[in-house]
């Protein structure tokens, strides 16, 4: 690989686009290092489960002109269906299942641009803060092939790290986009409640699931949500409009803020004095820019949530909470 190769591959998404759209390099010259990288390092972690890499070929010749036109992607297998390709969803159960059309956020990512590669590796029914289905095999952490990369994102997220991608399609209920992009080193959004569209599911788990990207830089997750958020017909709930693109938000002094974080799970499990570690950085890095912070406890009915537990699987209990609101609110 040459250094000019080798840059490219650690680029975000917004630079790699950038070069497509000054003619610098192609999109085809992105994909072949994007499917050279993967071949080089998926053996070894199991991210990518569904090599579509002539199917993104043969697209490169009329990618839509969005603002990530060209950029190698790849798609979660499961929550957002991909037409003509297998959605198994980490399951022997729906093994074979092939989805017969685009859902909604497909279509917005395809029209932004993104080349659709190949799928990503998820746990069962996407259930669990691991990924290690029985279906395709466990996914190991590129830092580390001897960690895992979390779940259930866990394929996408070990994929972005590994340089075979700039950014990947996630979702996440109870942390399944949050935890591997901890686990992974990445910026991990979990959209508020209907600012994506699942259409044409219309909703998953009630609301609890909410659909985005892992990325690289903050830039990015703030560009590819401008070009997926908005509710279409027949939506059940949605979000209220952005005051302003997040791509300017990103770009915003915030002023000062009032913070409140808690180390206490929501089982009140005991947790790591690593985890607790990085939470106290986290925290005093915070201060130092300016905001205020302290530790609370706030109130939560903790018998109330015990039905919620089962639907999480193992997400219970992995770290603390952090709220966040403007000084004087």
């Amino acid at each position: 690989m040459s250094k000019q190769e080798d840059n490219i591959t650690w680029m975000d998404a917004t630079a790699q686009a950038e070069l497509v759209q000054k003619g610098e390099v192609s999109p085809i010259e992105l994909l072949e290092g994007a499917i050279e990288r993967a071949e080089q390092v998926n053996p070894e972690i199991n991210a990518i489960i569904n090599p579509l890499y002539d199917m993104a070929r043969k697209a490169t010749s009329d990618l839509p002109d969005g603002p990530f036109k060209g950029v190698p992607f790849l798609m979660k297998d499961i929550g957002a269906e991909v037409a003509g390709v297998k959605m198994e969803e980490g399951s022997r159960f729906m093994a074979g299942y092939v989805s017969p059309e685009d859902s909604e956020l497909t279509s917005r990512f395809k029209r932004a641009g993104l080349n659709i590669m190949g799928k990503t590796n998820t746990p069962e029914f996407g259930l669990l803060p691991t990924t290690e289905p029985e279906l395709y095999g466990a996914t190991r952490n590129p830092w580390n092939p001897d960690l895992g990369s979390g779940g259930s994102s866990g394929g996408a997220c070990a994929a972005v790290a590994a340089g075979i991608v700039p950014v990947a399609h996630a979702n996440d209920g109870g942390g399944s986009i949050r935890i591997p992009a901890s686990a992974c080193g990445l910026v991990g959004l979990k959209p508020t409640r209907g600012r994506n569209s699942l259409a044409p599911a219309g909703d998953m788990a009630n609301g609890i699931v909410a659909q985005h990207v892992v990325t690289r830089s903050v830039r990015d997750s703030a560009a590819i949500l401008d070009a997926t958020q908005g509710a279409v017909p027949g939506d059940p709930y949605f979000a209220p409009p952005p005051e302003r693109p997040y791509l300017e938000e990103v770009r915003r002094d915030p002023g000062k803020l009032r913070i409140a974080f808690s180390s206490l799970p929501l089982t009140g499990a005991p947790v790591s004095d690593e985890i607790r570690a990085a939470l106290e950085d986290t925290a005093k890095l915070c201060e130092d820019l300016g905001h205020t912070v302290e530790e609370a406890e706030p109130p939560l009915d903790r018998a109330g949530l015990e039905g919620f537990w089962p639907c999480l699987g193992g997400y219970v209990g992995l770290g603390g909470q952090v709220v966040v609101e403007e000084a004087g609110a």
